[in-house]
């Protein structure tokens, strides 16, 4: 009977799980896995730093055109359509960093992955707002997005437990493999019975939900992405670029997975208690003293720790701004959403190469850690003055 149940399209539970395997598929698959497997493909030199940083912007300007894109999709059954297409995109570009080593191919892949990615995450959070039979959504889009910390943790597992026994390409290949096993569960679940579409409406863009206060928290997101991508990018990386560190640097990107998993939960949580804007004010802040222990210590358990602030941070912060975001939209949640992951992502596609950049001409990440330090401490500094206007949603 209950595996009867697993199969009801109306049930929160069924929803909320949905989502996650989504995350995991969209976020943790396509996206982050390069994270993880990037030390080792630097390592047997199948890729120069310098690309490195090229492949995660490309992969992040093709999350930005997905963002983008996802703003004009008004209509339910069209939202529905591209998550469907994005979680495919998400497994076949998963496929193409396994079975080949061709850097046209590469590029291509990382961009239409991260437009894959766009569909699973903003249209598919925006499908499980619509979805979920709850008069306050809040604490479970906090579950929801404590998904992207499972994702991260899982792929991660993954990833790290096949390059013991095989190689960074095995990897790719069965990340594929168990992503297409699970695929099938949020292309089901995450979609409307007809008698549901049929009161669907579609929303008109409305520019007057793009408020002084809004506009703020787009910049301050802006610098949130920054923030998140330095260390999303290359926190393996960077840490084993430091004496000693370089056995467990890996396990690093492990922990920031197990501290996002509770860490959107128990941000909402204090949203819900304290206002939005003063616990991402919070968030940020304690992100930022992550950003810079790799510029100050080489201790192990200190750098290790880093990660822990990072993962408890980033995933929360996404929630955070997401969920603000869609309850100032009101009926069209995926409208500001969108707006507010554009910002995000013009961030990540920057940030990558002034980090490349800076690496290389000063021979270590410190400066790129140091810059990043002061994008996010900005944002910090424009949600405090944000603070004064009293027409948002705590």
């Amino acid at each position: 009977m209950n595996s009867l149940n697993l199969l009801d399209r109306n049930k929160n539970f069924n929803i909320l799980l949905a989502g996650i395997i989504g995350l995991f598929i969209g976020v943790g698959v396509a996206r982050f896995s390069y994270t993880s497997l990037l030390p080792s493909m630097l390592g047997d030199e199948t890729l120069s730093l310098t690309f490195s940083g090229v492949l995660a912007s490309l992969n992040y300007v093709g999350y930005l055109g997905g963002s983008i894109f996802a703003i004009f999709i008004k209509d339910i059954n069209t939202k529905v359509k591209y998550f469907r297409i994005g979680i495919v995109l998400c497994i076949l570009t998963t496929l193409i960093m396994g079975i080949t080593t061709n850097e046209i191919l590469w590029i291509i892949g990382r961009i239409i992955a991260g437009f894959g990615a766009a569909m699973a995450l903003v249209v598919g959070a925006a499908i499980v707002m619509t979805k979920l039979n709850y008069n306050d959504k809040t604490k479970a889009m906090g579950i929801y997005f404590s998904g992207i910390g499972g994702a991260l943790a899982l792929s991660d597992i993954i990833s790290r437990y096949v390059l013991s026994i095989s190689s960074w390409q095995t990897s790719w290949i069965v990340l594929t493999i168990i992503g297409t096993l699970v695929t099938f569960y949020p292309l089901y679940i995450l979609s409307f019975d007809k008698k549901i579409n049929a009161h669907n409406e579609k929303h008109p863009i409305n520019k007057s939900l793009f408020s002084p206060f809004v506009v703020i928290l787009i910049a301050a997101y802006f610098t949130e992405g920054v923030g998140f991508v330095i260390q999303g990018t290359f926190l393996p990386t960077i840490l084993k670029s430091i004496p000693g560190l370089e056995t467990v640097a890996g396990l690093s990107w492990l922990l920031v997975g197990l501290a996002g998993i509770p860490a959107a939960i128990i941000w909402m949580k204090l949203a819900h208690k304290y206002g939005s804007v003063n616990v991402i004010i919070i968030a940020m802040s304690i992100q930022i003293v992550g950003i810079l222990i790799p510029t100050m210590t080489t201790n192990m358990y200190l750098n290790l720790f880093c990660g822990i602030l990072y993962g408890g941070t980033f995933t929360g912060l996404v929630a955070l701004f997401m969920n603000l975001g869609g309850k100032l939209a009101g009926k069209n949640p995926v409208m500001l959403m969108g707006a507010l992951t554009t910002a995000y992502g013009i961030g990540q596609v920057t940030a990558p190469l002034y980090a490349v950049s800076l690496t290389q001409w000063t021979g270590n990440y410190d400066y790129a850690l140091y810059l990043t330090a002061v994008i996010v401490l900005f944002g910090v500094v424009l949600l405090l003055g944000a603070k004064k206007f009293k027409s948002y949603v705590s």
